[in-house]
């Protein structure tokens, strides 16, 4: 277990509002969280909204909307202030201003001409030569009677970061010790030439500005790292900043094929879990496993047992595989282990129109409240109460074909005749006599129980599969339930 920092932790979570949210942002603002609740310290939430074009107040919305549902909390950010408002980039633009012309004037920064077609003939050259094919600093150094010619073409220039001509190396908090050598860095692009300023200064110049200490992000942004850490020594000798924080880059998502999991895969998307009914603890405990484990024999445990244990020196390095099944698994457990009125709460949305088949009159509340324990052992997700129970409110039951084929074989109705007579005389307030009663229907035609109770399940239920059959019926009443069986006897007679 890596010793506590030495100074108060600072961390962020800064997402670009762009789109829906998707399990890889989750668990890296997870991550961070659960960083700065477990060492006290801060979690600084901040929108990167600078790019106009794919940036939206709808995404903005949602993605604070998300973090709410998820559980998260920050203490400085949107909803929130802090003294290092504004938390959005796009209301940041004099800052980021400044300090590129405090580059400027200090060398660290100077102005490229080239025009795109000249850097593409350029690298395309290195490459066919076996050279590193990043900028070759080719406006490093121009004379003034240079820059004279190239203002007088109209050419616009963008902003370049001077990077130092020797090797850059730190260590990650996961990986260990990176060194980077500087023909693999090359000076880069932080102010376009519109005068917009780039991710590539914005994101350093805020963490700075904001104190940041730790940051920890995805692994594709890790080439980025010598640059920001090269920027971050220029800062601090202009006094921007004051620190340069500690690096971890978190492990790959992967999907399908061993690919990065993309926000182009449907299974990616934060908002199927959510219209699907997972439990956001059920959903962060299964995103927490991407890369950390609490230990090696315990899968389930609540967001306070993480805090307690979390530590970014046990994250692992190596790609971590999404896998929807045991996802599923784990919110299932997280289901059971909710106490049964908070369960019957968190099924609400799934009961009540649009989303529930039946009409709002139509749903009985002492029903529902008699068959919730019994539904809470069997779902994976929330969603699946809504055909678990739609036989309780419905006129009649949605019969699924393929469980009726399955069912209703020959001499079904035989013994559903057999079985309405067992029923009809049996204790409708006790399951075990209903049991009893397709018990003994189903001695009579030399069938056991299981085989017994399909065609009356489906019958009555319109399913193969559900709630426990006999608590059931017992819900659903005697008068229903035996109505039920005559009119699947009258459809297998048709």
């Amino acid at each position: 277990m890596a010793s506590a920092p030495a100074s108060p932790v600072r961390v962020r979570f800064c997402p670009s509002p762009t789109g829906n949210p998707h399990v890889g942002l989750v668990r890296t603002a997870l991550f961070n969280w659960a960083f700065a609740r477990h060492h006290q310290g801060t979690l600084v939430f901040r929108i990167e909204d600078t790019d106009a074009a794919r940036d939206s107040e709808e995404s903005y919305t949602q993605l604070l909307d998300s973090m709410r549902w998820l559980g998260f909390d920050w203490d400085e950010g949107p909803e929130v202030g802090g003294p290092h408002a504004p938390y959005r980039q796009s209301q940041r633009m004099d800052i980021y201003r400044d300090v590129a012309q405090k580059l400027l004037d200090a060398g660290h920064a100077y102005r490229c001409y080239c025009s795109q077609e000249e850097l593409d003939t350029r690298r395309e050259a290195a490459r066919a030569d076996g050279r590193p094919s990043g900028y070759d600093g080719h406006c490093r150094d121009l004379s003034d009677a240079e820059v004279e010619e190239y203002r007088a073409q109209g050419r616009e220039p963008i902003v370049r970061f001077r990077m130092p001509d020797e090797p850059i190396t730190f260590d990650d908090l996961v990986r260990g010790e990176i060194t980077y050598l500087p023909e693999n860095v090359p000076d880069y692009g932080i102010v376009r030439a519109n005068g917009a300023p780039l991710y590539t200064l914005v994101n350093p110049v805020d963490d700075a500005l904001m104190e940041i200490t730790h940051v920890l992000r995805g692994e594709d942004l890790l080439s980025s790292t010598p640059r920001q850490i090269a920027l971050y020594k220029a800062l601090t000798e202009l006094g921007i900043a004051k620190q340069t924080p500690a690096f971890g880059h978190l492990p790959y998502v992967m999907g399908e094929g061993n690919k990065k999991l993309s926000k182009r895969d449907p299974q990616s998307s934060l908002n199927l879990y959510r219209e699907r009914g997972f439990l956001p603890e059920g959903l962060l405990n299964y995103l927490s496993l991407l890369g950390w484990s609490l230990s090696a024999d315990q899968d389930i445990f609540t967001m306070d047992e993480m805090v307690a244990a979390f530590d970014v020196s046990d994250v692992q390095p190596n790609p971590a595989r999404f896998d929807l099944k045991k996802c599923e698994a784990i919110n299932a457990d997280h289901i059971r282990l909710l106490d049964t009125k908070e369960f019957t709460e968190r099924c609400r949305p799934w009961l009540k129109a649009p989303v529930a088949p039946w009409a709002a009159e139509d749903f009985d509340e002492a029903k529902w409240q008699a068959v919730a324990p019994h539904a809470q052992t069997r779902l994976k997700v929330l969603s699946e109460i809504t055909d678990n129970v739609d036989f309780l409110f419905l006129p009649e039951p949605v019969f699924d074909e393929a469980s009726w084929a399955k069912a209703m074989k020959e001499g079904s109705d035989a013994l559903l005749r057999t079985a309405r007579e067992k029923l009809d005389t049996a204790d409708w307030t006790s399951p075990e006599s209903l049991k009893e009663a397709v018990l003994a229907a189903g001695e009579a035609h030399g069938l056991k129980l299981g085989k017994a109770q399909a065609p009356v399940r489906v019958a009555v239920t319109g399913r193969t599969v559900g709630l426990p059959l006999f608590e059931s019926l017992e819900v659903l009443g005697k008068e229903k339930s035996l109505a039920r069986i005559d009119a699947a006897l009258a459809r297998l007679a048709a």
